[in-house]
Formats: C-alpha cells, structure tokens, sequence
C-alpha cells in the first residue's frame, strides 16, 4: 500500500465514509495541539509502526501479555471499523499516531446497549491528557449510536489507566478476577463530568497560550537590518525590550543580523526553539512552516499579510496553515498579527511592532486589529495604563479572544481584561468563558464591526446583529463600552481603583459651574449624587484633601469625584500631592478632572519599585461626563458581580425522550419543515406547554358540536397564515356563548377564507398578548426571544433576547427588559399579569431548545398573560437537520479547538 500523508488523508476524508464531525483538532494538558480522527485502512502502516513503539510495559499493560508484533489479522480487524457497532479513534502528531482508542458493543443477555472500551498511548506522549480526550470522543460517538454503558477488562495493577476512567468523573463499578480488574459506567452526560471537562479545557487552553507569552526561546524568520521592513522591526523590538531568553534570527544569506548570530533556517538552530515569530512573504510560509514543524516549535506569531484580509485565496492558504500547524502539534496567532508581548520583568518580551509598549500593569489586552492596535497601544502609553500582557489576533484563524479569556482567568499577574473584537469565532462559548472570569476579573470589551466588519474575520467569525451582541454582554456580566476611549476609561478605573459599593456619589471640588455639571451628568447615569462640596477657589491643598477625605469616610458615600480647576498663578503640584495621598488606601473609588488631563497624570500616580503606575494611582478625566460614565459602568458592574450566582432551572413536568422520538419521526432528509398545529401542540406538550383547546372542522355543524365539547365560549378563526395575527380581526369572531353565533361565525369565516375548513377555539382568560420565540441565529444556534405583540412593539424592535440555557435571573430579565414591560404590572387600572407565569414558559421554552437541536424555529403568538395565568393561543414549529453551529459549544460534548 503506497503510504498517504496525513495532510491528504484530511484532504479527502481518506476515502472513507466515516462521519466527518468526528475529527477534531484538541488540546493536551500541556498546551500543544493533536488531531483527532476515525481510523481508516490506509491508517496500516501507521498503527504497525505505532505498536512497535511501544515500550514492553504499556504493551504488557494494554494486551495482558508481550504481544511483540501486531498480526496481519488484527490490523485489519483494527482498522476496518463500521462506525456503529465498532469505532476506534487515532490521534495524530505530524504524520505518526500517538495513540489509539476503540470500543466495540457487546452482544449478550439479550442487550446491545454497552461496549467494551480500551485504549493505548504511545510512551513519550504519556501524562499529556490523551488517554481522557479518547475516552471522551468515544463516549460522544458511542451516545450517538445508542450505547449508553462501557465496560473495561483492566489489570489491577494498571492504576493509570484506572485512574482515567476515574478523574474523567464517571461514577464507576469494580468487580475483580485475580489479577484482572472489570470497570463498568454509565456514560450520559453528568453534572461532574462536565465540571471535569470544563476544569480540563480551561487548564488546556491556559496552558497552550502561556506557551505563547511565556517562551524561553524566540525565532524571528524574515529578520532583516531595516527596521523599516516587519522582520527588522521585530527583531529590533525584541532585543530593545530585553527580552530574557534567546533570539535566534534566521535569514538565509546573513551569518549575523543586528549583532546577533543568525541561521539559514528555523532547523539549523542547535537550541529548542519555543515561539517563531513569522515576517516572510505569505506564499514562502509553505517551506518556513515545513522547517517550524521539524523544530518542533511551540507556536507561531504570524505577523505576515497577504492572506484572508486579501483575497478568498488568501482563505484557502490560511486554512492550510492552521491546518497544518494543528497538525504537527503548534498553535497559531494571526496571520497578519501585529504580535504578542508580556511586560514581566522576567520575561520581557515585546514580540511586535510596536516601538514601545505602555509600563508595566496588571491589565491584559487583546485586540483583533493590527493597525489599529499600534494606535491603541500608543494612546495607552500616553495614559500610562499598565498591561500585562498584550496579544494582537489579527485574522483570529486559530489562537482567539476565548483562548486569552482561559488564560487571563488564571493569570495571578492579571487583574482586568480588555477586548477590542471585531467579530465573535464562537460566541456561545465566549459566553460560558466571559460569564466565569467576570465574576473574579472585570471584562470590558468594544466591538466594532456593528455595521461592517472585516473581510478578514468573515472566514473564522460569525455575525451578530447588537441586539443578540448587547444580550450577550449582559448575561455574562462583560461591561460593554462603544469606544476605544471608553474602553480606556473604564480601564484607568477598574485597573486603579477599587469598585464601588453602591450609587451613592460625591463630587468635590473648587469649582462650582464644573461641580453642578458633574452632578447632573451623575444622575443622568442614574448614580445617586447630592448637591457639590464646593470648597471654593481659595482653598488650600490641605482644606482640599480634607474635604475629599470627609467624602471618603462618609458612611453615606460610596464613591468620590474630584473636580479641580488650578487657581490662577498657583502651582498645581501641592493639590496633586494632596490628592493622591488622600486616595492611597482608600476603600472607595476616587477619580478626578485633575487640570483636564487624561489617564495616569504623573502628578496623581502612585509608583512601584520599578516607576509604574500601580493601583491607588488616581485616573483623571478630560471631562465630568466621562468621570461619571466609567464610574456608573464599575458601579453596574460591581451590581452584578455581587448578585449570586444564577442557576438553570428545569421545571417539572417534561418528556424530552418523548419529544425527541415525535421529532425524529418527522424530521425531513433535507431543508426544513414546519408542522402542524396538532403536531406542534403534541410536542409542545412534552415539555408542559399547552395549547389552549381548539378543533378545525368543516361543516356548521361540526362547528357547533365543537364549540360545546370545548365548553363556552368560544372563539371561530379562519384558518391559513395570512388570517392569522392580523390587528384588524378579520379573520376571527371573538367571545361566541350559543350555536346560532357559531354557526352564523363559521359562514363569515368560509366566505372570507375561501375553505371549509375553520378553527373552533375556547377563550382563554383575558390578557396582554405577548410573544415568545425562538430566533434561529447564525452564530448561537438559537436564542430566546420576548416581546409584547403588536404592530407598533414589532415595528420599532421592542424584543428582548437570551442565550438558552435561561438562568433564573436571565429568564426574569428576558420577561422585563422590553420597553412596554410595564404593562404586564397593570396600568390605568388593569389588573397586573402573572409575571411568574411567563418566566415559566420561558423556562420551558428555554429546556426545548437545549434538548432539541433539531428545532429551527419557534414561535408562541399571542401568548395571552392574564392575571392567573399566561395561555398560548397558537404556535409554529418549524424543524429541520441543518443544525447551524450546534457544536460551536456544548460543555457536555467533548473538547475540541474551533
């Protein structure tokens, strides 16, 4: 058999019709990347040369015996697999397998529900995590196959092997025979497993982008002299920052590039190299990636151009870069990166082309643009905000905003977390991700691209109108700002400051024109400011600092703002001082419009040993309402980091086992269908949603028997999309109480229709019609929508949005956020609805669409909420299998990159 590469086997599913969902590019426990995929007959030679690897120990533990040399007949046995009844997955580094898993179903005692699981990894790649990302993709592909159960035939003495069943959080039984050990486990989707598989992706993904920021060595391919070009000004950033590891440059004609020892190529260097900062043409990025692979590098930064920001080549030659560094173990930022740095001292790394980065701080700083980012940097310079570490994505093909979130949340060196984004590659799971680190880290992100985004991300992100984008931010606690200078607002004060504790603001100053704008602009942000201390333009620095420190101590205050206006032939050095000794170990947040002056004046920061900023430095502000509007974003922001954590709820009373069988049966092969009244009733009914009674007949007189089995009164409806929800009531004839009105109803609505078939429907109780749905998005898959019906809510947008699985909290927010909410609380004396009951439903709704993929859409409408209770008067269900982004991210599925 003539050997295929394992980039061709990719290239075209290997000739097999294996599924292709099943491959997966995932992370090992130390960062580094491995795909994984079914294996196939051409895989022979590989899993021969794989056996032979292995040491004698892990084959004594794997097969209970030597097993020195794999027989013709096993191989073939383990690599023709059905996919169903017997499905082995390989992992793949470069072109070699590095480990092997594979279950087959047991047939006995009349079952076929269980299958015997076991797998071997190979000796140098042990203690890297493999062995549970097998466990978990069989457990995936054995679910999808109906198995619901795995048994193991391990020897006792393999505690290692033991010990992966164990850690991966199934509940497991023992039995033993001698020295053989039988483990059997369920293998539905826990509670405990998902906080496993969670624990480990995030412990994964941190750790591959410290790989990125912490290198002990750096290679700089392209680096030429000319510090204009991006190689030179790579190189020369580096060495300039002091980087603490090696540089190696490689250039292909030069022994020596800015003093420093070059090589020809990347394998030429006799050192490990950890991080390769890539500054060549992008059609030679084939052979540079060729020698990177070879090295073994880590990771790439590539800060190159010329791919999908150019051209839909360009796509197609980023996609092959990804791929093939995915392949050979290495991550991947950019291409058309402006780069990566890391201010700590012990590092020192400023791998980008920025000249001068801003001090040392505790604020991590990711942003998708590369031009942009040099300015970014610049002005946070200038404002001297601190960064820790600072990654600019560029095209965002492989390393993105989610990766730098899992780092971050660990980072100890790492207080607050900045994002400029310009599109979401996977927004659910930004959602999981952002939702946790906000509650131990403010988030502050600006997204731009609402109108039009970049060629560039369209290959690797998806789009969000801002409603669906604001609703996001919302539910996972991410303040949301609309401009880089917002964006820096909110930093100099989460950065510097502690968060406030309440509303409660005091504005003191020496100005009283500059004090009265300040208030107003307070309480035009719904902060709770009483009228300026105003210590007039005579004070002394100390009569100044005094009134500011009464403010502090003010058991009434839970924030201060200083306003000061320099009094004429009067150094400003003494009330700087004042104020910044002031505010030093204050527990309250003070910010400033010290003279005007924007950021970190050096005047108001307090230093560190090394000279920068550190926290009790006093943020000033050119204007009172940018003071006012980043300390009313901390304020809402501490709000909801102080509020428990939500948890889902489920009501009783569902069948989603039943709603799954009803929906598979009328699932269509292709494109979408929508059902039935009767059918989406029966499957609404699954999960305790009731459609109020209703009967179609087509005959007066089945009309009136009709109205009598469904009790008095009753409403008779014209059947067919254009008759329903129209404001007119053409089509409907409201509150009927006898047969004669029935029949005379049932004449009307034939004649209007055109049809004999009408709609008989009991009354519900009187209400304000509501509705509830579930919009198909192109990037969550499905978001949950409410809204007040009528023409004029649906003309200007009034709808509030969720992200299913609906918390407590979401789905009461989801009930409140529309603008025409109130009406639910009664006005003018209508009674109130019952607000519970509609939070309910939402919950309901919410479980359907987690449980029920396969629902494209879902509209209640109306939706009467009434005093007792909320009644769904009529429903559309529309299905269908193309499942758009469903397994972008499912914390109970098993890992995988992007």
């Amino acid at each position: 058999m003539i050997p295929v590469t394992e980039q061709e086997l990719r290239k075209n599913n290997g000739g097999h019709n294996y599924p292709l969902a099943w491959e997966a590019d995932v992370l090992a426990s130390d960062g580094g990347v491995v795909h994984l995929r079914p294996i196939t007959p051409v895989d022979s030679e590989r899993l021969v040369r794989f056996h032979a690897g292995l040491s004698e120990r892990t084959r004594y533990l794997r097969y209970f015996g030597p097993y020195p040399r794999m027989p013709e007949r096993d191989v073939i046995h383990f690599t023709n697999v059905d996919h169903k009844d017997r499905v082995s997955f390989v992992l793949i580094l470069g072109d070699d397998i590095i480990g092997v898993g594979l279950y087959e179903r047991l047939m006995y005692s009349g079952t076929s529900d269980s299958a015997e699981v076991a797998f071997v990894i190979a000796d140098e790649h042990q203690g890297r995590g493999l062995g549970s990302i097998l466990l978990e993709h069989l457990a995936d592909a054995a679910a999808q196959n109906g198995i619901t159960r795995f048994e193991a035939e391990v020897l006792a003495e393999n505690r290692g092997m033991i010990a992966v069943f164990k850690e991966a959080g199934y509940e497991i039984s023992r039995s033993y025979d001698g020295s053989v050990a039988h483990l059997a486990f369920d293998i539905d989707p826990t509670d405990a497993r998902q906080t496993v598989r969670e624990s480990r992706e995030r412990m994964s993904e941190a750790r591959s982008v410290r790989n990125v920021l912490h290198p002990r060595s750096i290679a700089v391919i392209g680096a030429s002299t000319d510090p204009t070009k991006v190689g030179g000004a790579v190189l020369q950033n580096l060495l300039a920052a002091g980087f603490t590891g090696p540089v190696f440059p490689v250039h292909p004609e030069r022994n020596s590039v800015r003093g420093v020892r070059a090589y020809p190529t990347v394998r030429d260097i006799p050192d490990p190299v950890d991080l390769a900062v890539v500054a060549v043409p992008a059609q030679a990025i084939d052979e540079v990636l060729d020698d990177c692979l070879t090295k073994r590098v880590k990771a790439l930064v590539v800060v190159s151009a010329g791919f999908s920001e150019a051209s839909m080549d360009g796509v197609e030659a980023e996609r092959r870069l990804v791929q093939s560094a995915r392949t050979h173990g290495m991550r991947v930022i950019g291409p058309n990166a402006l780069g990566v740095a890391n201010t700590d001292p012990a590092i020192a790394m400023n791998a980008s082309l920025v000249p001068v980065l801003p001090p040392r701080g505790r604020i991590g700083f990711f942003c998708q643009s590369g031009a942009l980012g040099i300015a970014i940097l610049d002005t946070a310079r200038r404002r001297q905000l601190g960064l820790s570490t600072f990654v600019s994505a560029g095209n965002r093909a492989d390393l993105s905003g989610n990766d730098l979130l899992q780092y971050w949340d660990s980072d100890p060196e790492t207080d607050v977390v900045l994002l400029y984004l310009e599109s979401f590659g996977n927004p659910r799971k930004f959602s999981r991700i952002a939702r946790r680190v906000a509650r131990s880290k403010p988030v502050v992100a600006v997204k731009s691209g609402r109108h039009a985004a970049p060629f560039a991300l369209a290959a690797t992100g998806v789009s969000l109108d801002e409603s669906s984008v604001s609703a996001l931010f919302e539910q996972t606690g991410v303040v949301q700002v609309g401009s880089i200078s917002d964006l820096f607002d909110c930093a100099l004060l989460f950065g510097y400051q502690p968060l406030p504790a309440g509303p409660r603001v005091a504005v003191v100053g020496n100005s009283t024109a500059l004090g009265v704008l300040t208030v107003d602009a307070a309480r035009g942000e719904n902060l709770a400011a009483n009228d300026p201390i105003d210590v007039g333009p005579h004070a002394s620095p100390s009569e100044f600092a005094s009134a500011i420190a009464a403010a502090l101590a003010s058991e009434d205050v839970d924030a201060v703002i200083a306003v000061f206006v320099p009094p004429v032939a009067v150094p400003s050095e003494p009330y700087a001082a004042a104020l910044r000794e002031t505010a030093r170990d204050a527990a309250k947040p003070l910010v400033s419009t010290f003279l005007g002056s924007e950021g970190i004046p050096d005047q108001l920061a307090v230093r560190d040993h090394a000279g920068a900023p550190m926290r009790g430095s006093v943020p000033s502000y050119p204007g009172p309402e940018r003071a006012v509007a980043a300390l009313a974003r901390a304020w809402r922001y501490a709000r909801w980091k102080s509020q428990p954590v939500s948890k889902v709820v489920r009501p009783e009373g569902m069948d989603p086992d039943r709603a799954r069988d009803l929906i598979r049966g009328w699932l269509p092969e292709q494109g979408q269908r929508l059902l039935t009244d009767e059918q989406s009733a029966e499957v609404l009914g699954c999960y305790g949603i009731k459609i109020v009674p209703f009967k179609d007949v087509t005959t007066p007189d089945e009309a009136i028997a009709a109205a009598q089995e469904l009790g008095y009164p009753v409403a008779v409806k014209a059947v067919g999309e254009q008759w329903q929800y129209r404001t007119d009531l053409l089509g409907v004839r409201l509150d009927l109480t006898r047969d004669t009105s029935v029949r005379l109803a049932y004449s009307d609505m034939a004649a209007i229709s055109g049809s004999a078939t009408v709609r008989v429907q009991k009354m519900a109780a009187k209400g304000v019609g509501c509705t509830l749905s579930l919009q198909d998005d192109p990037s969550f898959g499905t978001l949950v929508t409410f809204g007040l019906a009528g023409v004029i809510s649906e003309l200007v947008g009034d709808r509030a949005y969720q992200v299913p699985p609906l918390t407590e909290d979401a789905a009461h927010t989801l009930i409140n956020s529309p603008k025409a909410s109130p009406l639910l609380d009664g006005l003018r004396g209508a009674p109130a609805a019952n607000k519970e009951a509609l939070v309910e439903l939402a919950q309901r709704v919410s479980a359907l669409a987690v449980d029920l993929p396969e629902v494209r859409a879902l509209l209640l409408h109306p939706v009467l909420a009434a005093p007792d209770d909320a009644s769904v008067i009529g429903a559309q269900l529309r299905i269908g299998k193309e499942v758009a982004f469903q397994d972008l991210d499912n914390a109970a599925a098993a890992r995988r990159l992007r």
